[in-house]
């Protein structure tokens, strides 16, 4: 089971994960478990592959695929399979029963459709790990919506957690429902591969878009449901946390932008040189946030950014320059975390990408070949599984 795919031997050498997932939630789940060590053979469509593999960030696209799809995918084997045609549909059982993990993220009931829901799968092979990630869950009137990021962050609350007051729910940047649920799943398989290691039993892990989202928003629901019911009120300026007080946010200054953490307002003032905000009642950075804030920008934006933070930092008051992309990747405290890697492919595909955020006695995995064409690995997988 431990055929290499251009990972060295990690703490999941010798398992075989099946990624029969698409667009990303299901996708990096396995990714990260192939980043610790596990074989994972992508099973696609020979007629299009990953649909992520047409889902362009930009318009740059690698060897016919998107970087998307190459960031979530590298080093994973594909197979392809029709599942309208009886001999795929029995050879990709025939990986099933040699499984110890398979991920799915279809639309509740498609799985099912194509005899693969759990149930069917648990009885060839009793012991698997079977995960699923679904937009809201198998039930209720949101079950069969489209398990989208964007539209799972809508109905999840948290996009009115981002922005200033004035303007309304913001977003995140990033698909956050999706790496957060992929996340969620991967801590369900590794602790039912424990379980498997002990008691011989599978599971079947279960997660949606949704109920991650909740998840992340667990400190501030919490409070929520704890405050009679009060709503969080975004600061109308510099907004950067619902419910934190001032100075917590981002302040332009001459040449840049600072960040503010939780800070004492006496010791600020003293060393900002703002007598204003000095002597203040206990509650004043909750109850004119937006007022003392203000005061803190106009001190901010009269010197550059490295003026500040050598006066703060000294002081041990948690501040930070905000950094771009450049200057993230110029700078001493990320080349020395060594994040990222080059992946090649036969094809001469080469591409650039990150590496995982962990490391094991000290090392972190490193990967080396790129995502894989659609069935590149078809025939090697058949001759070796004797499908």
């Amino acid at each position: 089971m431990s055929e290499p795919s251009g990972h060295e031997t990690g703490l999941l050498d010798g398992v075989l994960v099946l990624d029969m997932a698409q667009f990303l939630s299901g996708p990096f789940a396995a990714l990260r478990l192939q980043d610790l060590g596990a074989r994972v053979i992508k099973i696609e469509r020979p007629d299009g592959g990953d649909l992520c593999r047409r889902l362009y960030l930009s318009d740059t696209e690698i060897g016919g695929d998107s970087t998307l799809f190459h960031a979530i995918n590298r080093g994973k084997q594909s197979f392809a399979a029709d599942f309208k045609n009886p001999a795929d549909a029995e050879a990709v059982k025939k990986l099933i029963a040699r499984a110890d993990v398979l991920i799915q993220n279809f639309r509740p009931g498609v799985i099912e459709r194509l005899g693969l829901g759990y149930d069917a799968v648990k009885a060839i092979n009793p012991g698997i790990v079977y995960a699923s990630i679904s937009g809201y869950g198998d039930e209720g009137p949101w079950a069969m919506r489209p398990g989208q990021d964007l539209l799972a962050q809508a109905r999840s609350g948290v996009m009115w957690l981002n922005g200033d007051a004035a303007q309304g729910p913001v977003p995140f940047g990033l698909a956050i429902a999706d790496l957060l649920a992929g996340n969620a799943i991967v801590q369900g398989v590794l602790a039912a591969l424990v379980r498997r290691g002990r008691t011989g039993v599978g599971a079947h892990i279960e997660t949606s878009l949704l109920e991650a989202l909740v998840d992340f928003q667990f400190e501030v629901l919490t409070t929520y449901l704890n405050d009679g019911g009060r709503v969080p009120q975004k600061a109308a300026f510099r907004n950067a946390h619902a419910y934190l007080s001032a100075p917590y946010g981002v302040y332009p200054t001459q040449n840049g932008y600072l960040a503010l953490a939780m800070t004492p307002l006496d010791r600020l003032g003293d060393l900002l040189g703002i007598a204003a905000i000095r002597g203040l009642d206990a509650k004043a950075p909750f109850t004119d946030r937006d007022g003392i804030k203000e005061i803190i920008a106009n001190r901010l934006i009269t010197q550059p950014t490295e003026a500040w933070l050598a006066v703060l930092e000294p002081a041990d008051i948690w501040c930070a320059k905000v950094l771009d992309w450049p200057e993230l990747l110029a700078s001493d405290g990320f080349t020395g975390l060594d994040l990222l890697q080059t992946l090649g492919r036969a094809d001469g595909v080469s591409i650039a990408t990150t590496r995982v955020p962990l490391r094991v006695d000290g090392v972190r995995p490193r990967a080396t070949v790129a995502a894989p064409i659609i069935g590149q690995d078809t025939a090697r997988i058949r001759s070796e599984f004797l499908l």
